[in-house]
């Protein structure tokens, strides 16, 4: 089991989410709870990718056609912290 943190701003950022991608979302907590990121890899649809430049260590998941969820892995204590979800804006903030 993995244990999944989110970033305080993607409460913020939820409540301004479509309905679906909101759905979309859920479900991707409920599988990187169970498998981690290697669940994601298997089922195409996320399009699970690692990040470069100003986001290097991140991970990005697709939840819809715009929106994106990044999260990072700390392997060492077995959890996902998500950091933002956002309509596909990689800039750090």
């Amino acid at each position: 089991m993995w244990d999944v943190f989110e970033h305080r701003r993607v409460a913020r950022q939820l409540k301004s989410a479509p309905q679906e991608v909101l759905k979309r979302y859920e479900k991707w907590k409920d599988i990187v709870g169970l498998s981690g990121p290697a669940g994601l890899g298997k089922i195409k649809g996320f399009h699970d990718e690692s990040l470069r430049g100003e986001w290097k260590g991140h991970r990005s998941s697709r939840l819809g056609q715009q929106y994106r969820v990044i999260y990072k892995t700390l392997k060492d204590k077995v959890m996902i912290q998500v950091v933002n979800l956002s309509p596909h804006d990689y800039r750090k903030k």
